[in-house]
């Protein structure tokens, strides 16, 4: 839902409201959000400024959606894939490839296929060069693909990847840390994918966790590229939130923040209990909704 604002009045040229422009154009309307987005570019100013991307940001390279996953898993499993996409979500299915080809392996193998052809184009991506141009800090990623990366190669911004808790060591001053909460592709033991890897994730107790926590601290998390119908993902919210209640109970939690192509009022509500709040912004284009809001928070 769009913050409520008081109307927004022509001006003279003097300042005061109640005539029209001089060329007696339509003056500009505020955009919902507004006052939410200065706040988070003067956090981000500051690097204060946490950045969760998810696989929004990398099918905007074409890559395959999860239903081509899906219906991967249906061909190797030698089943119809309406039928199988239909009981359950990629976690409860990749879960039963698991069980019932005895690995993930061979499934990772594809993906890593699939989501690196030879034909992507990071570097005509806005969205990436705007990623690796920002003043963020620290990137948490939940995408498996290795794009990201590649956009801060090509755009010449120093970065460390961290998979597992070894990277750690390799972390230096003044490079982007960019955390592979769901694991690479590079490294199959580091992938979360079925329902098993995705619940232990979620006790938050590896080292990365713990990481975690200390890095959301005194920071403002951003999340986009998520689908707000995604109960995994919302999941991750609410764990976030009482992660922070449970560290520091005395003090208040920064705001949060999701980007989100339009306005929803249900979302909206149930998201600000875990101390998140949407930043709509209407667009015909999703993928230019997400490059128009990030020039705001990025340029300032």
């Amino acid at each position: 839902m769009p913050d409520k604002k008081k109307p927004v009045h022509a001006s003279r040229a003097d300042g005061r409201p109640g005539a029209k422009p001089r060329n007696g154009a339509r003056m500009p309307a505020h955009e919902p959000g507004d006052e939410k987005l200065a706040r988070l570019r003067e956090a981000h100013r500051r690097g204060k400024v946490v950045l969760f991307v998810g696989a929004g940001i990398s099918m905007g390279l074409g890559l395959p959606p999860w239903s081509a996953l899906i219906e991967h898993m249906a061909h190797e499993l030698g089943v119809d894939a309406q039928s199988f996409g239909g009981k359950g979500g990629y976690l409860t299915l990749a879960e039963y490839f698991r069980l019932r080809q005895g690995s993930i392996g061979p499934l990772l193998g594809w993906m890593d296929r699939e989501w690196h052809r030879s034909g992507v184009r990071v570097e005509g991506s806005r969205v990436h060069e705007l990623l690796a141009k920002g003043r963020f800090p620290i990137i948490y990623t939940t995408n498996y693909d290795r794009w990201l990366e590649a956009a801060f190669e090509h755009h010449k911004v120093r970065y460390t990847r961290i998979v597992s808790v070894a990277d750690l060591a390799r972390l230096r001053p003044g490079s982007t840390q960019i955390i592979k909460f769901h694991g690479d592709l590079e490294d199959d033991a580091s992938i979360v994918l079925d329902e098993s890897s995705y619940f232990a994730r979620l006790d938050f107790e590896s080292p990365l966790d713990i990481k975690l926590r200390a890095d959301v601290l005194g920071r403002s998390v951003v999340f986009i590229g998520y689908s707000l119908a995604d109960v995994n993902i919302r999941y991750l919210f609410y764990k976030l939130s009482r992660l922070w209640k449970q560290s520091v109970p005395d003090v208040a939690q920064p705001v949060s923040y999701l980007f989100s192509p339009s306005a929803n009022e249900v979302q909206q509500a149930v998201l600000a209990q875990w101390g998140i709040e949407m930043i709509p912004l209407a667009r015909d284009d999703p993928s230019k909704a997400l490059v128009e809001f990030l020039e705001a928070l990025v340029r300032g």
